[in-house]
Formats: structure tokens, C-alpha cells, sequence
């Protein structure tokens, strides 16, 4: 469906199949009994952290074997230093959670609130306008383009082939000379509510509620940039890395004396905990990446899109995204 905007532009809302998704999803599953929720997999950091553990494995099974061989040379760990730092450790990995879900929550919050200014913004222009249907579908495309220009900013991956399903030509031509199409796009709603505004068409009351949407607009923006740009400082990060494998290297050697055989259970048992938390808080420090745990944008510019097109009684909407049979929502 193809409708001229004032500035003579031709607004092409899309009536073709959502794109490919890229493998980046989110781990969405029902609340199982707690007995079946020990034997889960998908979802889990189990299979990404396997390979660690089996070389922890590997470390208790030498410990146990040479026991005998280093024991004659003096060589004994106790437990008493590993109960010091094994509680440091565990204090430094809840700040360090907290630190990486907080950004996650930030950025759930922000994409939240996206939803709803545009939602707002979209209906003061219906409300404002209500004879002009091509101006608020003029400014749902801009809209639609701005969340998924937004993603792919995140992400660091190609925009154009979303923004030329959703955008008008002319648009688009804009676009391809800028390299924030986000940002341009912003650019671009608040001039057309100048040229609103410059031809009577709106009141100063008016344009002053709507450029207040694009101020949330553009801070909603600067806040995702903010999450994605200023990572959790580095030496933060590898001090506890190196503790935490270093900690469960030697804990084998510090456990054979007294635990024997229980000692490669024991072993597997705590280095699954602590490297499991180290895993997981690397993963919600960027909220916007391509893990299991990370936002599924896709998803959430899809709901955005469907909510602003049934806005304008579009008779073509596509179709909501939903997890996969691995609990996946990309």
C-alpha cells in the first residue's frame, strides 16, 4: 500500500514476509516442577562450560593419582586458604552478577519504554491529525525503522535489508549517507513536525507534546548506546576470571587428603558453581549480544511493529514471533 506524505515522498508500509532471523535468541521456558528443572539442558550454561569442567575432572584425577608421589616430597595443600578466598570469590562474583544483571534490566526497561513512547507518539499524530491516515503512516514507518535501525546498531549488523522493507524510497536514499540511521531517523520525524508545525497544521502546545516523545525517543537511544559502549571495566573482569579458574585448578590437590576418592564429586560440584556464575554474568554484560541469555530484539521489534501497524488498521500484519521447540525466542 503506497501513500504520498506532504513533502511529496511515497510511504510504503510492508506487506511482505518478516526477514530470516539471525541466531540470536533468548531462552523463554514454562516454570517446570523443580525435580524436572535438575535435568534441564536447554537454557542452561551446562553445555557451554562442559569442556571446563571435564579438565577440572581431569586436574582431580591427577590429584588423586599422585597423592602418594607428592605427598613424599612435602608438597600438601590445606583447606584453610581455599575457605579464605573461596569466600572472597564468592563475594566478588555477586557484585559482579549484580553489576551485568542490572545492565540487563536497564536494557529490558529501556526497550520497554520504547514500546510505549512509540505507541504515544503514534497516537497523539492520529489524534492530532485524525483526517491525514497517510500521515501517521508516515510516521509509524519512520517509527518501525528507528527500532530496527536501533537493533542492528546494537548488534554491530547490516540494517539495510530491514529498513528497506519498512522505510519509503526517499527515506532510504537519506539513509544510506549516514552512519547512525537511528539517529537520522529521529532527525527526520522532528523536521516533518516543524513542517507541521510551519504550516498551521500544528499548535505550538502540540508540537511541544510530540517533540517531547522524541526527547524520550532519543534518551531511550543514548541510553543503549551507553549500556553497548562502556563495558564492565576489563581488569575487574580478568582478576576474578584468573581467581576463579585458579581456585578450582588447585582445589583438587587441597581435597584429596581428606576426601579421597569423593574428592573428583566435590571438585566438579564447586567448580560448576563458580564457573557457571562467572559464565552467566559474561553473558548479561552485554544485554544486546547473540547469546541465550542476551534480549531477543528480534522479538521485541516485532511487537512493535505489529502494535503501531494495528494502530493504523493495516490490513496486513506479520505474523508474532514465538519460541522454538529448544525455548528459543530469537
Amino acid at each position: 500500500m503506497k501513500c504520498a506524505i506532504p513533502s511529496g515522498i511515497t510511504v510504503k508500509i510492508a506487506v511482505s514476509p518478516p526477514l530470516p532471523l539471525q541466531r540470536a535468541f533468548m531462552i523463554v521456558r514454562p516454570q517446570y516442577h523443580w525435580f524436572r528443572r535438575l535435568f534441564i539442558w536447554h537454557g542452561s550454561v551446562l553445555p557451554h562450560i562442559l569442556l571446563r569442567l571435564c579438565l577440572n575432572l581431569l586436574m582431580a584425577l591427577l590429584a588423586v593419582s599422585c597423592t602418594r608421589w607428592y605427598g613424599q616430597w612435602g608438597i600438601r595443600l590445606t583447606l584453610a586458604p581455599f575457605s579464605v578466598l573461596g569466600v572472597a570469590i564468592a563475594i566478588a562474583l555477586g557484585f559482579r552478577n549484580n553489576a551485568s544483571y542490572a545492565r540487563f534490566a536497564e536494557a529490558r526497561l529501556l526497550w520497554g519504554q520504547l514500546l510505549i513512547t512509540q505507541r504515544s507518539l503514534l497516537r497523539q499524530v492520529k489524534s492530532m491529525l485524525p483526517q491525514r491516515q497517510r500521515d501517521s503512516e508516515y510516521c509509524a514507518a519512520l517509527q518501525i525503522g528507528f527500532c530496527h535501525a536501533l537493533k542492528h546498531q546494537l548488534r554491530q549488523s547490516d540494517p539495510r535489508a530491514d529498513l528497506a522493507r519498512v522505510l519509503p524510497a526517499g527515506v532510504l536514499a537519506q539513509l544510506r549517507q549516514h552512519p547512525a540511521p537511528g539517529n537520522r531517523l529521529l532527525l527526520l520525524l522532528g523536521q516533518w513536525f516543524g513542517q507541521l508545525r510551519s504550516r498551521q497544521q500544528l499548535s505550538d502546545i502540540l508540537f511541544q507534546a510530540l517533540d517531547g516523545n522524541l526527547n524520550q525517543l532519543s534518551s531511550i537511544l543514548g541510553g543503549c548506546e551507553r549500556i553497548a559502549n562502556t563495558p564492565i571495566p576489563l581488569a575487574y573482569t580478568l582478576i576474578l576470571h584468573r581467581s576463579v579458574y585458579l581456585f578450582c585448578t588447585l582445589l583438587p590437590f587441597a581435597l584429596v587428603s581428606e576426601l579421597h576418592y569423593m574428592t573428583l564429586l566435590v571438585s566438579v560440584f564447586v567448580s560448576y558453581t563458580l564457573i557457571s556464575l562467572e559464565y552467566l554474568a559474561e553473558e548479561l554484560e552485554d544485554p544486546f549480544g547473540s547469546r541465550e541469555n542476551n534480549l531477543p530484539l528480534h522479538a521485541l521489534c516485532n511487537a512493535i511493529e505489529i502494535s503501531l501497524l494495528e494502530m493504523n488498521d493495516a490490513r496486513w500484519l506479520p505474523g508474532r514471533h514465538q519460541a522454538d521447540h529448544r525455548y528459543r525466542l530469537m
